[in-house]
Order: C-alpha cells, then structure tokens, then sequence
C-alpha cells in the first residue's frame, strides 16, 4: 500500500495503539500521528507526527497536502462522562471535526474515512439483551446525541456526495498503554490501577451493572479489518461485540491474580449514563459483512492488563 494514512487523535487511548498496529502493517513512515498534544514516546519516536488541532480546517488541509493523504482514522473526541460537563463544547468538538474530515472526501482530496460511533447512541427504549443492529436509538448524552447525528451526516455525505466512511459502534474499550480519557466505562480500567497500586477499587458503578466491553485489541482488529474491506455499497456503523460483565465480575476475576483485591461501590452520575446502555450487543450484521469476530475472553483480558502493567510476568 502506498498511500499515506492519518490519524487524528493520537494521543487518545484507541488513537496511540491505532498508529503503532497501522505502522507494523503498512510502514512507519506511512502513518502518520496527530494530535493537539504530544503523543507517548514510542508514537513520537517510530514515525511522523504533526501538532493539530482537529477544529482547524486549514491546518487539516495544510497537513493532508504536506504528506499526501489518502486514509484518514479521526479518533478525536469529547466522551461520554466529560462531555456531560461541558455539552456545547462536546458537541462542537464531535460534530465540527466530523464535517472538516467529511467535507476533504466529498472534494476528493482523501480517498476513505473512518469515524468511530459508539454504544453511546442507545438509550433507555433500546433493547437491552443483544440490542440489534436497528433498533430504537434514543440517547441521553450529549455524547450519544453526537454519535447519532455523525451517523446520519455519515450516511448523508455517503449517499449525496459518494463519500466512502466507515464507522463501528464502539463498546467500553480496556487497555494499559493509556490512562483513562473520560468515558462512563472508564472503571474497567482504574480498577487495574488500584488493584495493583492499593489491593482496592472503589467502583463508580454498581456492581451488577452490566456493559458491553472489549479488550484494545479487538477493537483494532475491527477498526482496521472494516477499513480494509470491500466496499459494502451502503454505509453503516457497525455493532461490533466482544465480552460482557459488570464490575462485580470483573473484580472477582481480578481476584484470581491478586487475591486481596477488594471491591467497594460508590455510584457516581455515570451510574445514569451506563443505565441507559446495552448489557450486551448482537454483531452478526458484521460478522456477515466483513467476517468480524472477538477473540479475546475475559481472563485473557485480565491477564493481558495485569502483564502490561508489570504485575504479572
């Protein structure tokens, strides 16, 4: 492959181990990392990286020319936990950089996009055991509000103007190369932390809540594996499923490793936003399309984190 990839929001949990799999794949100097901060030293050291501010269309453009771009993997955004926070900002933020990436594919001077949905666009009326590919989608985030309206303008510029992007719904995303940024699942991965740091937890969820999760990995797989699909015809934000579980499962899996690890609840205001989302998610629309499927388990997740953060060998 000679053309040249970008990804906005490098320095973001997905976008930092994105760039490194991208790299290993098509060449380092072939990818090339953004970001309006610097992003981790092994990102900085194995390739290109430009300072870029995703709500700026002239430096996106100026960046896009310098390196000749064809693919770019626009990673930035507000999440969920902090965008309830500050909802215009959120919402400038997510809506905005859509339509600068949009609008270079539909004046042809980038070939492909992919924009990551998210769980987030469901709401209290979704079904909440294997939700469906279509179904009720009625959010109560700011942030899910943004998903939604970036998967109808996808689907728009898709259909009015030919623009090739690809999307996948996101489920909570567990890895250890980057610490949290701000998301309603985010405990999922402190808990890690503190379990090795303090032999405890305080968990701002319940602990028989259930989310859809999936290790960093799979979602990389997906991410790239949909990119380098065939064309389907018709765009779609795709329902990608890994695992299940709730905190309390998730901490007594932790304690097979360290067995003194406790686990305390003190539900927080995100307990309202993962009350709103699926328990579990049926995939099978990617599975058809595009062969998806997770490969990772709980334990391996467990084990994987825990190796990755020094405790285990």
């Amino acid at each position: 492959m000679n053309q040249k990839i970008l990804i906005i929001g490098s320095s973001g949990q997905i976008g930092t181990e994105l760039v490194l799999k991208l790299r290993q794949i098509y060449g380092n100097e072939n990818v090339i990392a953004s970001d309006i901060r610097k992003a981790n030293y092994e990102v900085m050291e194995s390739g290109p990286f430009e300072l870029l501010d995703v709500m700026n269309k002239d430096d996106i453009y100026e960046v896009v020319e310098k390196y000749n771009i064809k693919q770019v993997y626009l990673m930035a955004a507000m999440l969920s936990a902090i965008a309830e926070r500050n909802p215009k900002k959120a919402w400038d933020l997510n809506m905005n950089s859509l339509f600068n990436i949009l609008d270079l594919a539909k004046d042809k001077v980038i070939d492909r996009i992919f924009w990551p949905s998210s769980i987030a666009v469901f709401g209290p009326d979704t079904p909440k055991e294997e939700t469906p590919q279509n179904t009720i989608i009625k959010p109560i985030t700011v942030y899910g509000i943004s998903k939604l309206a970036g998967e109808n303008w996808c689907a728009y510029y898709h259909d009015k103007y030919g623009v090739d992007v690809r999307s996948v719904r996101y489920p909570g995303i567990i890895s250890y190369k980057t610490t949290p940024g701000g998301g309603t699942t985010d405990y999922a991965v402190e808990i890690f932390y503190e379990a090795i740091r303090r032999k405890s937890y305080a968990s701002f969820l319940t602990k028989n809540t259930t989310l859809p999760m999936m290790y960093m990995d799979d979602a990389i797989d997906a991410t790239i594996k949909l990119m380098q699909a065939d064309n389907t015809g018709e765009y779609i934000a795709y329902n990608i499923a890994a695992l299940s579980f709730s905190p309390k499962e998730l901490a007594v899996a932790i304690q097979k490793y360290i067995p003194e690890f406790e686990m305390n609840y003190k539900p927080d205001t995100r307990q309202e936003i993962a009350d709103s989302w699926p328990k579990s998610i049926d995939d099978s629309k990617a599975n058809n399309d595009w062969d998806w499927k997770a490969k990772i388990d709980l334990d391996q997740l467990v084990k994987s984190m825990l190796q990755g953060l020094h405790y285990l060998k």
